[in-house]
């Protein structure tokens, strides 16, 4: 729900509240109008009759509603003193409708010639329920029309008011670091939209100064980290290939070496780990999974026959990505890679192709790993020391770059999958 239709919902709540209890207001106020206007006229109709009364001494004889809308009966003087003049609502039968039809009615007493008079006016008067039906059908059509009124107002001119938000907004989706992007935001005459337009401004350009120093610190780190190590390891090898050392001095060298081997592709994962992070792999093509499944086993051969590792291939769809296709061979790749080494003789791996999944599972030791640790850096469940412990996380940071969902599980095998929508 957009921001517009959102605080939309929220004013159409507010009104129905504020209409409810106005609409109630207004019908106590109308009754009370339409009640006085009645009793005023009940008052004036009474003066009428009883200068009518003065006047012609036969109106005396009108003792019921029959033809006329009062009534006059004789009463006693006892009665007469407790009558007054009250107003009441009552019921009364009329022809036309033929039912009881809601009625005012003023009783009072009056004196002629000595003798005492009690005199019933009537008037007629709208009745409740049908002053309440159309009093709701009113406000309902009232009601949508106001919302239809704040919709329109909304989607045409708020709309237009906050086009500069929008215009920053769609900025912001197609930002990305390291493409030379900048935030150019919409000419506004709302303080607010200044004020947020210097913010956004002001931290695109930090943040882009930070990434800059950032890749180029890595960049240059492991620049500088190659050389010296691929130095050494040169140098090392030259030393170890004359004869002047003991075995045990030979040993050594080795150890040294392969210590900056593991230094080196540590290295290398770093760097390609904080490559993907910082989204420096933007351009993508179709990859085709199944073409590279059968690439890495046949790339794998040679390492899982030494392990003695039997590597099988389900293929029971076809499996087309849209994203790098070097990422993509890495994801794998690692996965792969992981579910050999970390076998034992005899074992087994089967990939398995779906039309939106790739599953690995693996034979090795049985016990699960740490579903909430197995993707953090430098885990390893193992003590082999050229294992950078950085191979799954690469494969978790490619996940979370693409939106997939890479998962483990563990059910007397060990299963990596991947979940690509």
């Amino acid at each position: 729900m957009n921001l517009l239709n959102y605080t939309l919902k929220y004013l159409a709540i507010a009104l129905f509240g504020i209409i409810s209890i106005w609409a109630v207001i207004f019908y106590m106020n109308m009754l009370d109008e339409v009640y006085d206007s009645l009793d005023d006229g009940l008052d004036n109709y009474k003066l009428l009759i009883l200068e009518k009364v003065e006047e012609d001494p036969a109106t005396l004889s009108r003792t019921d509603f029959s033809e006329a809308n009062y009534e006059i009966r004789e009463i006693s003087a006892q009665r007469a003193n407790q009558t007054g003049q009250v107003y009441q609502d009552t019921l009364m039968y009329m022809l036309n409708e033929e039912d009881l039809e809601p009625v005012r009615m003023l009783t009072t007493a009056f004196i002629h010639q000595g003798k005492h008079y009690e005199l019933k006016v009537i008037s007629s008067m709208v009745e409740e329920d049908d002053l309440i039906e159309d009093l709701f059908y009113s406000l309902f059509w009232l009601y949508v029309a106001l919302l239809v009124s704040i919709l329109l107002v909304n989607n045409f001119l708020l709309k237009k008011v906050w086009q500069p938000f929008y215009e920053l907004l769609a900025q912001l989706k197609h930002f990305r670091l390291g493409k030379g992007q900048s935030i150019e935001p919409a000419d506004t005459e709302v303080k607010e939209f200044k004020e947020l337009n210097a913010a956004v401004k002001g931290l695109v350009l930090h943040t882009l100064d930070t990434y800059n120093s950032q890749k180029q610190f890595i960049e240059n780190a492991s620049h500088e980290l190659q050389t010296p190590v691929a130095i050494s390891i040169n140098k090392l090898e030259l030393l170890a290939e004359k004869n002047d050392l003991s075995e045990s001095s030979l040993e050594s060298v080795g150890q040294v070496i392969r210590t900056l081997e593991r230094l080196t592709r540590l290295n290398k994962s770093l760097l390609l780990l904080s490559r993907i992070e910082n989204r420096q792999f933007e351009d993508t093509e179709q990859v085709s999974f199944n073409a590279i499944a059968k690439q890495l086993i046949s790339e794998f051969s040679d390492f899982a026959e030494y392990k003695d590792v039997a590597v099988s291939l389900h293929e029971n769809a076809d499996l087309g990505i849209e994203m790098q296709k070097d990422l993509a061979v890495i994801m794998i790749s690692n996965v792969l890679k992981n579910a050999i080494v970390h076998n034992y003789k005899h074992g087994t791996v089967d990939i398995f192709i779906e039309s939106d999944s790739l599953k690995i599972s693996n034979s090795g030791a049985q016990q699960a790993l740490d579903p909430d640790r197995i993707f953090s850096r430098f885990y390893k469940n193992s003590t082999d020391n050229g294992n950078t412990g950085l191979g799954l996380a690469i494969v978790k940071a490619i996940g979370d770059l693409y939106g997939f969902q890479v998962g483990y599980v563990f059910d007397g095998l060990h299963v990596m999958s991947i979940h690509f929508k």
